[in-house]
């Protein structure tokens, strides 16, 4: 596996008014030891450039900083002035774009440097159900020179309620016992259970991979059973997969991928489920997908939140790789930082090529001018998880494990008050009564009050309408609801629904990427307004209308989605428990 990217820096398409050679870093003195520190850290992460110079790549930043972080648990002043040396990239923009992320803690000359263990304590709505509030606080006193707790957005565990990190390894169900004598975690273990690459061969893997590759399925067999499978966008969007295939199979090459592996949203954890379990489904689907589109390079993006994850994709891709199943593709694995909005594709593409990630305007789209301005194939861990069953099955096949006019299946994410959380696959337009019935019914001593049918930012409803199928469109639209990554949560006669759409609230406002005024000010005032004693319902309304309409991107387009759910639906509970 290739953690570099193979162009150089004119091919990729980063423009730089720099003189070659003159120019020179502004900012802090140079300490030759943080500048010996860093090279060595970054030793085996740089290449060679044609000229024969070694240097570090513009795109790399990230993981170059996540590398300095990993040694010394923090990123000093001293370092990030040695890195914008070693780049030739000035302090203020190493500082931009490091400050961004949530996952690294910036320390300024003369500060102190944070507790070297972090435990992050969920705090999001299905952990705040299961009480990961009350339990950050209880915590909270525990902090010391050597551990620090603070509140974390969701970490891909809802269904391990409440979920917490010793720095991004996961403590499922967690307590305070287990984590008030906490010490620094170790390295990531690769899950348990995971089908590694000769357990995965000897199940058929990879024969329908060497078949694509041999010209046995030609790519027009294979685009035309995409076309018949009702296959689409899983991370939310829900854009026909054989459709976006042959768009960007007929642009221009070079053509580029990225695969979206930043589940952030609350409530969805299938991904994890996913790859921690049988990760070459996806991984036969980057490389069947690579030589049907015409791919040179994938690069595939992954939550930091899931570091065995990442250990067992470095694994075995390097196991793939070595086998001579990927020569067709270079293959690319980043990790992202703690960033919701690097779920959204051009915010993630901007994080690929070492960026914030700000949502770029639309057009052009991604398709067109993606990573490095090519054009750019983005799909989701788990729509990739199903091309090798339906090539080798047929579009018939899959589309016949849905419902009527809901073809296909889907995996549900579901969470919250109910007896058995997990990921549930079942026919698309399932309704949250059959989900709840497949958990095992609701948990003791609760009754179905409301859900929300797409996570976060698709909108909450009341038991009363439990009976809608949750698909793209149709019933669900209606209702001004969406099931996004069909991310399900639960909520009880216990829950109340001014608090739950608050706790939403907030995470948007923590989330915000800040680039436009709507959602970084909107999301951060609805905050303030729904926390007050009485809350102007109207003037929530008027903010909500604007966000929607004024936001750049599906952040603050849908974050008021909850807030209108419940003062349309709830209107009991407004101005919540308190």
């Amino acid at each position: 596996m290739n953690e570099m990217h193979p162009m150089g820096e004119r091919q990729q398409g980063q423009k730089s008014s720099r003189g070659k050679g003159h120019y020179k870093p502004k900012g802090r003195m140079l300490d030759p030891a943080a500048l010996t520190e860093v090279q060595s850290l970054l030793d085996g992460l740089l290449v060679e450039s044609p000229g024969g110079e070694i240097t570090p790549q513009r795109d790399m930043l990230i993981e170059y900083l996540h590398v300095i972080q990993d040694a010394h648990k923090h990123l000093s002043a001293r370092h990030l002035a040695a890195l914008a040396h070693l780049m030739r990239l000035p302090m203020a923009e190493i500082w931009e774009i490091a400050s961004f992320y949530d996952h690294f803690d910036l320390v300024r000359e003369g500060e102190t440097a944070p507790a070297a263990c972090t435990v992050r304590v969920c705090t999001s709505l299905s952990c705040m159900m299961a009480g990961g509030e009350s339990l950050l606080e209880k915590l909270r006193p525990y902090a010391s020179q050597d551990v620090r707790f603070v509140p974390a957005p969701c970490i891909g565990a809802c269904d391990k309620a409440p979920a917490a990190a010793i720095g991004h390894q996961l403590v499922e169900h967690a307590s305070f016992d287990a984590l008030r004598d906490v010490r620094m975690a170790g390295h990531a273990e690769i899950p348990d259970g995971a089908k590694g690459f000769d357990a995965y061969c000897a199940d058929g893997g990879y024969q329908t991979l060497k078949a694509v590759l041999d010209g046995s399925r030609s790519r027009e067999e294979v685009l035309g059973i995409m076309d018949e499978a009702a296959l689409r966008g899983l991370g939310g969007a829900g854009f026909p997969t054989g459709r976006k295939w042959r768009i960007v199979g007929d642009q221009p090459g070079p053509r580029l991928m990225a695969v979206n592996g930043d589940e952030g949203e609350p409530g969805t954890f299938k991904d994890r489920l996913y790859l921690s379990g049988d990760p070459h489904r996806m991984i036969e689907g980057i490389l069947i997908a690579a030589h049907v589109v015409g791919v040179d390079a994938c690069y595939i993006y992954m939550r930091d939140e899931y570091p065995e994850i990442i250990a067992l994709l470095r694994r075995e891709i390097a196991l793939v790789e070595a086998a001579g199943l990927a020569d067709h593709v270079t293959l690319h694995l980043r990790r992202g930082a703690g960033a919701y909005i690097c779920g959204e594709e051009s915010a993630m593409i901007e994080s690929i090529e070492g960026k914030r990630g700000l949502p770029r305007h639309r057009p052009p789209y991604v398709a067109e001018t993606g990573i490095f301005d090519r054009p750019t194939l983005v799909n989701n861990v788990e729509t990739l998880h199903w091309v090798r069953d339906i090539i080798e099955s047929g579009a018939d096949w899959f589309n016949a494990q849905g419902k009527d006019d809901h073809p296909g299946p889907r995996s549900y994410s579901v969470s919250g008050r109910v007896a058995t959380p997990g990921v549930i696959v079942a026919p698309a337009g399932s309704s949250v009564r059959e989900l709840i019935a497949l958990c095992g019914g609701m948990a003791d001593g609760h009754e179905f009050k409301g859900y929300l049918p797409g996570g976060a930012s698709g909108g909450i409803l009341p038991a009363s309408k439990g009976d809608i199928p949750l698909d793209f469109g149709g019933p669900l639209a209606d209702e001004g609801c969406f099931v996004g990554s069909h991310a399900v949560v639960v909520l009880s006669d216990k829950d109340n629904m001014w608090d739950a759409a608050t706790n939403l609230m907030q995470f948007f406002a923590h989330e915000s990427c800040g680039q436009c005024t709507p959602c970084r000010n909107g999301t951060a005032k609805a905050v303030m307004l729904m926390q007050a004693d009485a809350p102007d319902t109207g003037l929530l309304d008027e903010l909500s209308v604007a966000m929607a309409d004024a936001s750049i991107c599906g952040l603050g387009q849908a974050a008021s989605n909850p807030l209108t759910s419940v003062m349309k639906h709830f209107p009991e509970d407004i101005g919540g428990s308190k």
